[in-house]
């Protein structure tokens, strides 16, 4: 019920709620940072971002820019929709607008809440390893998209794209998949017109 009156907000004020998961150092925060910088000027971006302690991703996300709000979950592994609800009374976002969470770094807690979002985003780095969706089913039942990120470093690393997509499939065979280097650019036009078309529509 909590999530459905979020989810009513956003329909209302057509903003595109995205929640994104991760384990910790997938590079969630760079993706923000790099999409919100190159993007700002064409898509009014507001942010909220989860931690259990420190300012330091909300700091990162309020140099470019754009409006954004901490919650510190202090021993809670995740975001929960009173969380964002309160968040959102102080953020306010502008309607037509594109909401970003970037949920608690955590591969089980997160999968469990529905914060009232539109689509749910997995990011995984190839430096985690390629059995991810397999360790972690439930994350990857209730994403939408799974971004595998920095394939920069694939030449350094043992992980198999294909067998991580097949891996996704088995658990959501509707997934989609982007594969980005948020650090050096690659993939992240492909992350831009996905990005646009959940504005539009």
């Amino acid at each position: 019920m909590l999530a459905e009156r979020n989810r009513g907000y956003f329909e209302a004020k057509n903003i595109a709620a995205l929640n994104f998961v991760s384990s910790p150092g997938a590079g969630k925060t760079t993706l923000l940072e790099k999409t919100i910088t190159a993007l700002k000027e064409e898509i009014p971006f507001f942010v909220i971002e989860g931690d259990q302690q420190t300012m330091n991703d909300a700091e990162r996300i309020d140099a470019t820019g754009v409006p954004v709000i901490q919650i510190n979950t202090g021993s809670g592994c995740h975001l929960d929709s009173v969380m964002v609800n309160s968040a959102l009374k102080q953020l306010s976002p502008d309607p037509d607008s594109i909401l970003l969470i970037e949920n608690v770094g955590n591969l089980v807690c997160p999968a469990l809440f529905d914060l009232g979002e539109a689509r749910r985003i997995v990011v995984i780095s190839v430096t985690e390893g390629d059995d991810k969706p397999i360790k972690y089913p439930t994350i990857f039942r209730n994403a939408d998209l799974c971004i595998i990120n920095k394939t920069d470093l694939l030449p350094y690393v043992q992980f198999d794209v294909e067998k991580t997509k097949e891996y996704a499939r088995r658990i959501q065979p509707q997934i989609e998949f982007i594969e980005t280097s948020a650090t050096k650019g690659d993939g992240m036009e492909s992350w831009f017109d996905w990005l646009r078309r959940q504005r539009s529509a």
